[in-house]
């Protein structure tokens, strides 16, 4: 689903009247998420899941282009982990 089909499907679900509002309240809601995220605080959503930052080691890895043993840096990312009902939903 793209942003587009997104903020359409939001604004008809929720029942805004224009687009600019459902796309408001997605980026509202996304922005949120992000800043969250990057304060270093996990997000949960009830009956969806659960948003966290985890932190990678610095690795040995491979330069696929020469085949060479390189060292990947340490660094972060988001892990998203479902919840139950959604699991059990699907």
């Amino acid at each position: 689903m793209t942003k587009a089909e997104f903020v359409k499907t939001l604004k008809e679900e929720v029942g805004l009247s224009t687009l600019a509002q459902a796309e408001a309240a997605y980026d509202g809601l996304f922005g949120i998420i992000k800043a969250t995220l990057k304060k270093g605080d996990d997000v949960s959503v009830m009956g969806f899941g659960s948003f966290k930052v985890v932190h990678r080691k610095t690795r040995k890895g491979r330069n696929p282009r020469t085949g060479k043993d390189m060292m990947l840096p340490a660094s972060k990312a988001v892990k998203f982990t479902p919840s139950k009902a959604l699991k059990e939903g699907m």
